[in-house]
């Protein structure tokens, strides 16, 4: 039976050991934490049970959605029928952006046209720089050489409309605002996401914790489907001979080896180079080039419901996404908890927790009428330092094919080139490449 050590224990790695094992293999997976889900994660604060971030999905991530299915979960997301985004603004009513039962791209024309967000002759500038946008082939080399901002430029949108429009769908699927994003990615999101199918972009949600939804039962299948888990296990050295590969790592304070046919690397790309590096050389795949992003959340316990929304985003406002999580967290009765993600965060990576509490408690007072009234029970603060690589122009030159130019060696990760951005959906097409690849 052929051997396979799987490393890391995120979506790229869970879903690259369960198609392995289906291929027959006997698969060792190791991982450095005490838990499965890599970046997707959740913990408990003062009686709360919190995710990291806040992830979405699209209906369009059939990987990902696979993946729930495999793994029993789907009954702990939701999906919504239409996609419907409310549109917060201090100071003014809500707004929606919510597409209708036309077919792609009419579907959004509605929206679009009736969003207050925008003057008429910005919006009317919006539906052909969406139009012009669809006919862009992501493939194109010559679009990772320009910004999406410096092309929404040059098709009439200003800087207001880059805000209260553009941002909305760049600054969460791509960790970047549309300004710096690259437009070869902005092209591949918007056309995937919105464009070529009026169902494409309904937007799922978590419901339950990241660890019940992934975490959790990821162990059981992997366990039940017959691979070896090592949670705990720090992988420090990767070594190739005659006979295969050999794992050299530490648990509990004792160095142990695993030995495998094949070995999938499936670690984010600031940790993966110091295992494949030795193999491939200093500079496989340009990894190392490879900047990263932040994403800063804030999780704010009311004691009252302030927001009637599942969730909203925010525009002439510094608060970007607002999720309702009172259910998901255990929160106590008659209190809401809203976690507020901000992507692309680097300003806020450096401010202190009351430097954040400061901004943005005034913040989502002027956004929710009813907070102005209500009591701050809790206001914490997570940060993922390198959430994301930063989808800027010339990414696309810095990420391997998940195939290695060693038999048997392969990579996983949303850092891979999977044609999409760092995602949900990135993580698990990268593990399904990588099995590929091994098993190849």
């Amino acid at each position: 039976m052929r051997r396979v050590a799987v490393v890391g224990g995120g979506l790229a790695g869970i879903t690259a050991a369960l198609d392995c094992a289906a291929a027959g293999a006997h698969v060792t997976l190791v991982e450095v934490r005490r838990r499965l889900g890599g970046a997707a994660y959740s913990f408990e604060r003062d009686g709360l049970h919190m995710d990291n971030g806040q992830h979405v999905f699209l209906r369009c991530c059939e990987a990902y959605r696979a993946l729930l299915r495999r793994l029993g979960t789907t009954h702990l997301v939701v999906l919504q029928e239409r996609l419907d985004i409310p549109v917060l603004s201090p100071g003014r009513p809500p707004a929606r952006i919510r597409r209708s039962s036309l077919h792609a791209p009419l579907h959004l024309a509605g929206a679009l046209l009736r969003y207050p967000r925008l003057t008429p002759l910005q919006r009317l500038a919006a539906g052909r720089a969406a139009l012009a946008l669809g006919r862009l082939d992501p493939a194109d080399p010559a679009l990772e050489r320009e910004t999406f901002g410096a092309w929404l430029r040059r098709h009439g949108q200003d800087e207001a409309a880059l805000h209260a429009l553009w941002d909305l769908i760049a600054l969460p699927t791509m960790n970047v605002p549309a300004a710096e994003a690259s437009l070869a990615l902005a092209a591949f999101v918007f056309q995937t996401g919105l464009l070529a199918s009026a169902s494409a972009g309904d937007i799922g949600f978590h419901v339950g914790t990241l660890q019940e939804i992934l975490g959790d039962p990821a162990l059981a299948k992997l366990r039940e489907t017959g691979v070896e888990v090592r949670l705990g296990w720090r992988a420090e050295r990767l070594e190739r001979g005659e006979d295969g590969y050999k794992l050299g790592g530490r648990a509990a304070g004792e160095e142990q080896d695993v030995r495998a046919d094949a070995v999938v690397v499936a670690l984010p790309h600031d940790r993966a180079g110091a295992l494949v590096e030795p193999l491939l050389g200093p500079h496989a795949g340009r990894r190392e080039d490879l900047e990263s992003s932040p994403i800063v959340n804030l999780h704010v316990l009311y004691d009252r419901r302030v927001l009637d929304e599942p969730f909203a985003a925010g525009v002439d406002t510094p608060v970007q996404y607002l999720f309702d999580r009172t259910d998901a967290a255990g929160a106590p009765d008659g209190c809401q908890y809203l976690a507020v993600s901000l992507s692309g965060a680097s300003a806020e990576m450096e401010c202190s927790v009351e430097e954040l509490r400061a901004r943005y408690e005034p913040a989502l007072r002027e956004l929710l009428p009813r907070a102005a009234g209500a009591k701050v029970e809790r206001f914490l603060v997570t940060r993922e330092h390198a959430a994301t690589f930063r989808a800027v122009p010339g990414t696309a030159a810095l990420r391997p094919t998940q195939r290695t130019s060693l038999p048997g060696l392969a990579l996983a990760g949303t850092w891979t080139d999977t044609g999409w951005p760092a995602t949900l959906e990135s993580a698990v097409l990268s593990g399904h490449a990588a099995a590929r690849a091994v098993a190849a």
